[in-house]
């Protein structure tokens, strides 16, 4: 049986797949945002400080946002249909919370008008692709 720990907003605790389900998300999402930044020409090896700025925002709201949302809850990391349906919401308000974190004082980079459609729609293909993926593979078998 898998070992629990106590993490808030997980309902029961967290087992090991759950936050190992956490963390690929994480990496996902610092992921596609150094992929955006290598796409406009910076190098994040050049400026880490940089890159960990613009990965901050989105990280901190997904982190504070997905418990709230459910996408940890063990029906949505068992059920495609749950996991997409839980993992969209989770990732709207998420990326809202990310934008506002962003446009505000305490991080440098601004939004540009494309910015939260390119960044809305790839967080929604890379975090439902990963979870539709994870439940067809190890979800079904809970």
């Amino acid at each position: 049986m898998a070992e629990t720990v106590r993490i808030p907003g997980f309902g029961d605790g967290a087992d090991r797949e759950t936050v190992f389900v956490g963390v690929v998300d994480v990496a996902l999402l610092a992921g596609l945002v150094l992929l955006g930044q290598l796409s406009h020409g910076q190098n994040p090896l050049a400026e880490p400080l940089g890159a960990l700025e613009a990965i901050a925002p989105f990280v901190l709201a997904w982190i504070v946002v997905a418990p709230f949302a459910g996408v940890y809850a063990r029906a949505v990391l068992s059920s495609p249909t749950a996991a997409v349906r839980v993992t969209v919401i989770g990732w709207l308000a998420a990326a809202n919370v990310g934008f506002i974190l962003r446009a505000s004082p305490w991080f440098e980079g601004g939004i540009a008008w494309a910015f939260p459609l390119v960044m809305t729609g790839m967080g929604l293909l890379l975090l439902v692709g990963w979870r539709l993926a994870y439940v067809a593979l190890a979800g079904g078998g809970r």
